[in-house]
């Protein structure tokens, strides 16, 4: 079933099952196509020829059963209450024919501490492709629905490509730093979100480019942002809201303790190297914003290496007091 098989280990998670869901009519997309002059939008003319050889039907998935979440506990722990909702909204649709169903998701909190890698996770968990729009580096209007055929260099939005382009009927989609959208007042980056956060609007979204409904209403949408402030209210009032904070000191050090022990089965060099890290390594490596870590820890390694040691000392991290943060969480 595509690439569901691969995603999602019958040890760990519920095997995905899948019927298949309608995202667009393949009848209005050749009128369209029939309605170009002769040798004229060429990029839109390829555009509905792909959408007819690709067909218009979709995977449309959810686990069998309740999955387990354990793992996403253990690797989150600072995601305590994001997760908890996911598995109530999940058990609601266990063991009934009803599609899976997620109320959008804003996740708030600082740079580094697992907003994206948690949306990441969470297709994985529901075994569904993930689409990825960045609002700090889009301040086009179109970057979600698309741009009309007549302007030059015109093109479709992230939402008609991943649902056109993709297997899935229901990816999870992240707009990421969705505070920091930019743009004029009269094209607003985040304007076809008004209609596509609402389930019965979304399924007749249409994205300017190719001007063809797509049913886009089982996308499950993740946002994230440092701040809410910069985010509109009737935005807001869409969207469950999470302030995810940094992870303690424990969870930090349980987070840096397995991530070395993963990179340590990982790779063939890590039998060199000793089966745990050192609690003071342990400190070292707890201040770090969690997407920092595995940089960190692949320094250490290359440091201990080339000091002939089994063992990563806290002179091997690199010096993080003189480091500017970064953004994101890499597993």
């Amino acid at each position: 079933m595509g690439e569901s098989n691969h995603l999602v280990p019958v040890t760990s998670r519920a095997i995905p099952i899948a019927r298949m869901r309608r995202v667009y009519r393949v009848d209005e997309v050749g009128r369209k196509l029939d309605k170009l002059p002769p040798k004229e939008h060429e990029s839109l003319r390829s555009t509905y020829e792909r959408m007819i050889e690709k067909g218009s039907e979709r995977f449309q998935v959810k686990p069998s059963g309740l999955p387990v979440m354990d793992h996403l506990y253990d690797d989150l722990p600072n995601f305590g209450e994001v997760l908890d909702d996911v598995k109530r909204q999940l058990a609601l649709c266990e063991d009934s024919r009803d599609a899976l169903e997620i109320t959008p998701l804003l996740l708030l909190g600082p740079p580094g501490v697992g907003k994206t890698y948690f949306a990441r996770e969470l297709s994985l968990l529901l075994g569904t492709g993930m689409g990825f729009i960045s609002m700090s580096s889009m301040t086009a209007g179109w970057v979600l629905s698309g741009a009309s055929s007549q302007w030059k260099g015109a093109r479709p939005g992230k939402v008609f490509e991943t649902l056109v382009d993709g297997q899935y009927a229901n990816p999870v989609m992240v707009v990421d730093e969705i505070d920091k959208a930019g743009g004029e007042h009269a094209y607003d980056p985040l304007g076809a979100l008004y209609s596509l956060l609402e389930h019965d609007t979304a399924e007749c979204f249409t994205d300017e480019f190719a001007e063809v409904a797509i049913d886009a209403s089982q996308v499950i949408w993740v946002a994230t942002a440092n701040d809410a402030r910069g985010i509109p209210d009737p935005l807001l009032n869409r969207m469950n809201v999470y302030e995810v904070l940094a992870p303690n000191r424990e969870a930090a050090r349980h987070i840096a303790a397995k991530l070395y022990r993963s990179i340590r089965t990982d790779h063939d060099w890590g039998s060199h190297f000793e089966p745990e890290p050192r609690s003071d390594v342990l400190d070292r490596m707890s201040e770090m914003a969690p997407r920092e870590m595995r940089r960190a820890w692949m320094t250490a390694f290359g440091n201990a290496k080339l000091d002939h040691r089994d063992r990563i000392e806290p002179k091997d991290l690199p010096d993080h007091g003189s480091r500017k943060g970064s953004i994101g969480f890499v597993q």
